[in-house]
């Protein structure tokens, strides 16, 4: 019977753990914002993390807004000294190298939802009606 966590499964989830805690406490720069860590991909060798992060912001925001590749400039500048405390936080004889990556997950569940509701706006009513027939 297959596990249910591969390995890198679960090196990806420590890596997230404790590079949140790690921007959170260690990088002081205020480029950075508020960044929430969504998603940790490691490849098989364990040679590369991609890391996808998104912003919490007012506004919408897209890979090429000034605020997120000001924040992705900052984590990539501090990649290697955020590699270095993973070192010391976790037992691996090998540290993967992170990838920042923007993470637009964020913008296209809000299209998503949008559209739901475009949806969901014409649906009741014709349903309405289907209830004022049965009412009479």
């Amino acid at each position: 019977m297959p596990r249910e966590f591969s390995r890198l499964d679960r090196i990806g989830d420590q890596i997230q753990k404790e590079l949140s805690l790690l921007i959170m406490r260690e990088v002081k720069d205020p480029r950075v914002g508020m960044v929430t860590i969504n998603a940790v991909r490691v490849s098989r060798d364990l040679g590369y993390a991609d890391i996808y992060v998104s912003l919490l912001s007012t506004e919408e925001l897209t890979e090429e807004s000034g605020e997120v590749q000001d924040s992705l400039k900052v984590l990539r500048n501090a990649s290697g000294f955020l590699r270095g405390q993973l070192g010391r936080a976790m037992k691996l004889r090998v540290i993967p190298q992170l990838r920042f990556h923007f993470d637009t997950l964020q913008g296209q569940s809000r299209h998503i939802d949008s559209l739901i509701d475009q949806a969901m706006g014409k649906k009741p009513a014709v349903r309405q009606d289907d209830d004022n027939d049965q009412e009479s």
